[in-house]
């Protein structure tokens, strides 16, 4: 496992590069292959491709592995900061956690199942994606389509340090708001300007004031640009906001609350445009109750730490597959610390114990089936 994380981890493969998450597809695919999977991709337009790896078993029962290909590491960083082990406990270089870590993991974990000749389950599918730490704009509708007939998904994003697992997450959004008014020199001409720049600012406060932390509900103002010079009137402006929200019926409270603000008016010249919407619909813990206590089960006969995690307010993909009313596990990835950051590391053991996890949630899968 260590050998192939290595491989992959010293592969760039940021979102934006798209020949890079290709190459970490091709690494895999070659794997799944030579295990029997027959591959299929999927084009997404400005992106790498989406693999998608599947094969049939004598069962019952549908499984996808979910995961990812893409992180959030430019061009150039694998050859300064490439893996490396730290000690024995662990490892660290660009997404050995998120989530090349998960993917290495979850390969292994099948082919153990493999080798002692499982059948239990009708299919297992991986579905492998280009651009989830953009928000798999480009992939979602792919994503569902290949789903839809899933009885279980499984996904691979890292665990959270002592074992925890994540059966809910809130929804997120991102909107833009562009504001074009007029520019002009502020001495000479100042009442023929129209400010974008404050057109924009004066909405800053009354967007802050939507947030309430503690109810899980999070309104951020990331980005105000705006203006050229200092003795210039800012002709245009934007606005970047991130919306964060533990429930679908907050997020679309949200949605409504910033196109009100959006459409607030303190100068009539500047056109203000909105654009952006719900990237990642929520979902509650309801539908996954059995698959996490199964899986407690598991960890407990394996003498492996795991605990349900408080609905987060991270997205992944598993927002997708849950929504759609499919029982969902995320975080079963290894054991990582301080993600998507240059301190990212894992515990090399928990690839171990939690690729024996993931593979005997996949040998229980059958137990699930109402029909």
């Amino acid at each position: 496992m260590l050998a192939l994380l290595e491989q992959l981890v010293n592969i760039d493969s940021g979102s934006y590069d798209a020949a890079g998450v290709n190459r970490v597809g091709e690494l895999l695919a070659e794997q799944l292959h030579a295990m029997g999977f027959a591959l299929r991709r999927r084009t997404v337009t400005g992106r790498g491709d989406l693999l998608v790896a599947e094969r049939s078993y004598g069962g019952r029962g549908r499984v996808v592995v979910l995961g990812h290909l893409d992180t959030v590491w430019p061009e150039g960083t694998a050859e300064e900061w490439p893996f490396q082990r730290l000690d024995e406990t662990l490892a660290t270089g660009p997404g050995v956690g998120d989530m090349k870590g998960g993917l290495v993991m979850a390969l292994h974990a099948v082919q153990a199942l493999q080798a002692r000749g499982f059948d239990g389950v009708a299919s297992v599918r991986f579905v492998l994606v280009p651009d989830e730490e953009l928000g798999s704009a480009g992939s979602r509708a792919l994503i569902e389509e290949e789903v839809a007939d899933a009885d279980a998904v499984l996904v691979l994003e890292p665990g959270r340090p002592g074992g925890g697992i994540v059966t809910a997450r809130g929804a997120l959004g991102a909107y833009f708001i562009h504001a074009t008014g007029c520019s002009a020199h502020c001495a000479s001409n100042y009442h023929k300007g129209a400010s974008a720049l404050r057109e924009l600012a004066v909405k800053v406060a009354a967007l802050d004031g939507l947030s309430k932390p503690d109810e899980g509900v999070v309104i951020n103002v990331g980005v105000l640009q705006g203006g050229t010079a200092r003795q210039v009137v800012p002709g245009e402006a934007r606005m970047d906001i991130d919306l964060r929200a533990r429930t679908q019926a907050q997020a679309e409270q949200l949605q409504a609350d910033i196109r009100r603000i959006a459409e607030m008016r303190k100068d009539d010249r500047v056109q203000v445009r909105l654009s952006g919407g719900l990237t990642r619909p929520a979902f509650a813990a309801d539908g996954n109750r059995e698959l996490m206590q199964a899986a407690q089960t598991l960890a407990q006969a394996l003498s492996v730490p795991v605990f349900e995690v408080p609905p987060v307010s991270g997205g992944s993909d598993g927002n997708f597959t849950a929504a759609l009313g499919i029982p969902t596990l995320d975080g079963l990835g290894p054991i990582c610390y301080d993600i998507c950051s240059r301190q990212e590391t894992i515990e090399v053991q928990s690839l171990v114990d939690r690729g024996a996890l993931l593979a005997g949630l996949i040998d229980l899968i059958p137990s699930f089936i109402k029909h």
